[in-house]
């Protein structure tokens, strides 16, 4: 039997194989990437801490509720210079954990991170911030505490700061609860970190109405640092230790300090006002938009 397919069928097949392989090959990247930011041995904010800073002295509570410990925050000393110094903690072990809440930021929470960046704008301390959390803790109480308003006045907030920010994203960079302690000057993003607006898996029930797309979803949603760089939405990657941070918790840390260190000193030369535009018009930027005339 001789084949009667015209070519031209042929070739289309063909780059629809090659689009099709194209798709699934950035589909694993992108979801390999969320895997690695979720990493249980990824190093913590706490972690680069410990490693990049000296005097850290922790502040607790945010003076209406409770103290969040999904958040940390604290003064300390970064080569020389005073600093404050405010993350998202998740747990190493379960007990840990829960004590953390998985990452997950209360009311609460945003209000301690909000306290902290208050005290470091009086007392002229630049503000470093380390994001790593799934989202904000979509709770009743947290909800009838005001979730959404303490996010959202800490964006309010941010924006006016005097002092400067420099914002790094070291795993998982979730939604609003990323994005409350994440605007800032300068935005550094580890390697293998995500940033994006809904998790993979979410997006997957919303759109496929199942989590069996979550790896398509990840490509789709363009959270890994290159597609966030060539965005606008973040200003420089870090590189990671072969095999991503987990590997080596040291080597991670020394390579984030050799970025954050000259952007922070840049920073610091700045007016208030030069730092309040910087941070204006930076987010100002962000988004593409096409302009019909008709």
């Amino acid at each position: 039997m001789v084949d009667q397919t015209p070519d031209s069928e042929i070739e289309r097949l063909r780059a629809e194989i090659d689009r099709l392989r194209k798709e699934k090959l950035q589909a694993g990247d992108a979801w390999q990437r969320t895997l690695l930011a979720r990493h249980d041995q990824r190093p913590y904010a706490l972690d680069y801490v410990e490693r990049l800073f000296q005097d850290f002295s922790e502040i607790h509570g945010d003076r209406r509720f409770s103290d969040d410990p999904a958040i940390v925050a604290g003064m300390a000393t970064y080569h020389g210079h005073p600093v404050m110094v405010i993350g998202q903690q998740k747990g190493r072990d379960l007990r840990q954990r829960q004590f953390r809440n998985f990452g997950y930021a209360q009311p609460e929470g945003y209000r301690k991170a909000l306290r902290a960046m208050k005290l470091a704008e009086k007392f002229s301390r630049a503000i470093v911030s380390f994001v790593d959390t799934p989202g904000a803790y979509p709770s009743v109480g947290a909800e009838e505490r005001g979730q959404a308003e303490a996010i959202a006045q800490n964006l309010r907030e941010m924006s006016r700061l005097n002092v400067p920010v420099v914002v790094c994203i070291i795993g998982e960079g979730g939604s609003g609860g990323a994005l409350g302690i994440a605007v800032g000057n300068h935005v550094l993003m580890m390697e293998n970190a995500i940033y994006t607006v809904i998790t993979p898996e979410g997006c997957s029930a919303i759109i496929w109405k199942d989590q069996e797309h979550a790896a398509a979803a990840a490509t789709a949603l363009k959270m890994t640092a290159p597609d966030l760089l060539s965005l606008g939405i973040i200003d420089e990657i870090v590189p990671e230790p072969p095999g991503g941070a987990q590997a080596n918790h040291n080597t991670a840390a020394q390579l984030l300090d050799s970025h954050l260190k000259p952007v922070l000193e840049s920073l610091l030369g700045k007016s208030p006002a030069e730092l309040r535009d910087q941070r204006y018009f930076k987010f100002r930027r962000m988004g593409a938009v096409e302009t019909v005339k008709q």
